[in-house]
C-alpha cells in the first residue's frame, strides 16, 4: 500500500479521483489551494484508490495522508 501525503499545508480544493478507481503513476489525486495557488498532488504509484482520507474543503497540514493506493 502507498499513502499519498500532502507536501504542504493548504485547503483541499478538488478531489479528482474516487474510491475504487484505478489510477496511474503521476495522475493527479487532489488539488490543494494555498496562498491563492492551486497545487496538484500526484500519485506516486499505480493501483486502486482504496481510501480517500480527506474531503473537499478540508484543511491539511504537510505530511497528512490524502489517499491510500493499493
Amino acid at each position: 500500500m502507498t499513502e499519498i501525503k500532502a507536501n504542504m499545508a493548504g485547503s483541499v480544493w478538488k478531489i479528482t479521483v474516487k474510491e475504487g478507481e484505478r489510477i496511474s503513476t503521476g495522475q493527479d489525486i487532489v488539488i490543494l489551494e494555498s496562498m491563492k495557488m492551486e497545487i496538484p498532488i500526484a500519485s506516486e504509484a499505480s493501483g486502486q484508490v482504496i481510501k480517500l482520507s480527506v474531503s473537499e474543503g478540508d484543511f491539511v497540514n504537510e505530511g497528512d495522508v490524502l489517499a491510500t493506493i493499493e
